[in-house]
């Protein structure tokens, strides 16, 4: 049965705007909700009326739901952590503390949930990270940046160049995500022109469905735009870099875009990076097949950098057969929420594998 919100919370905290719902039936227990990547300018997740619907799996359960739109947009995980973590002091300053709380969010929020129980584990009782972006945060838009640079070299004239993308002598402004579906269209059929068979093999190397391809490199550019902007340069660096797992690997190396990078990439990722070190029961959610985070970035860097720590006994992974990045049903979150809260009641750990 939904869950009606008995009572809402709104404001500001350090320029990031907030809001916390509270359920009928509130239990003393809270849910600290992180969002994904949000294009510059687009609309907050303050401002989004089906938020709450998508909270309803908590709210329905008597957590109260709190969730910061953080101080900015687009690659704001270091940010997204300390915003949470104001938002729970404030919560608990408010409210009182409550009996358990959790740490829950979907793609960059799921890395924020990560960071968070990395950073302040003390706070928490466990998290839910769904489709999250778990390896360090340089590797997954490294990999970003290596899709436009082969892409290029193979497909020229078709999406922006990496030397533009970097190039901060031009104006910035962030791609419309609503012109999306008509860019992607146009990038598909230009790819198809020039070498249909090669573009399902490009597709196929980065673990993408050849029509999932455009729209990656639509959502990338973003990405890189926004580094590009917030870190004052270009990041990464490219020019020893040997591809492979091309159908022709020479062919790639001779024709990939090459830069060599201009600004420290720790200025954007050197805060709250990748660990491993975990201290409370992190359960996470994923697809089978995720077009934006695959589960070798989305589970297993992380499951190794656990291992790692000697950290097992805190990490259990549940997948779905979901065909699309963060595409779970209402009721597959619900059996892994039920599943995170039953093993911090009784210790014993969740069972890893499929979710129905």
């Amino acid at each position: 049965m939904a869950q009606q919100v008995a009572k809402t919370d709104t404001g500001t905290i350090n320029g990031a705007r907030y809001r916390i719902v509270f359920p009928e039936n509130w239990q003393k227990k809270l849910v600290m909700y992180a969002h994904g990547y949000e294009f510059m300018g687009s609309p907050a997740q303050s401002k989004n009326p089906d938020w709450v619907k998508r909270m309803a799996v908590f709210l329905e359960r008597g957590f109260a739901v709190a969730a910061s739109d953080y101080q900015y947009q687009g690659f704001a995980l270091p940010q997204g952590v300390d915003d949470t973590e104001a938002l729970r002091q404030y919560f608990v300053k408010t409210y009182g503390r409550p009996d358990s709380t959790f740490m829950a969010g979907h793609s960059m929020g799921g890395g924020v949930s990560i960071a968070v129980i990395e950073n302040y584990g003390q706070a928490y009782d466990g998290a839910l990270p769904m489709c999250p972006l778990s390896s360090r945060p340089y590797l997954q838009c490294r990999k970003e940046f290596d899709m436009y640079a082969t892409f290029n070299g193979l497909f020229p004239n078709v999406v922006t160049s990496l030397h533009t993308i970097f190039d901060l002598s031009k104006p910035y402004q962030a791609q419309d995500a609503r012109s999306m579906g008509t860019r992607a269209a146009n990038i598909k059929k230009a790819m198809y022109a020039q070498d249909s068979l090669l573009a399902v093999a490009f597709a196929k190397r980065f673990d993408l469905k050849p029509d999932d391809l455009p729209f990656s490199l639509f959502f990338n550019e973003n990405v890189l735009r926004d580094l590009a902007q917030k870190t004052g340069g270009n990041p990464f660096d490219n020019i020893n870099t040997i591809y492979s797992g091309f159908p022709n690997d020479w062919l790639v190396n001779q024709k990939a875009e090459r830069l060599a990078a201009t600004t420290d990439p720790e200025k954007i990722f050197g805060k709250y990076d990748r660990t491993g070190n975990i201290n409370k029961p992190v359960l996470a959610l994923h697809t089978i097949y995720d077009q934006l985070i695959p589960p070798t970035y989305g589970i297993v860097n992380f499951e190794n950098m656990v291992h790692k720590q000697g950290k097992d006994h805190f990490f259990s992974v549940n997948y779905t057969n979901g065909q699309g990045h963060c595409n779970f049903t209402p009721q597959q979150t619900a059996r892994a929420f039920d599943a995170l809260r039953q093993w911090v009641k009784t210790g014993r750990k969740a069972k890893a594998g499929f979710v129905e």
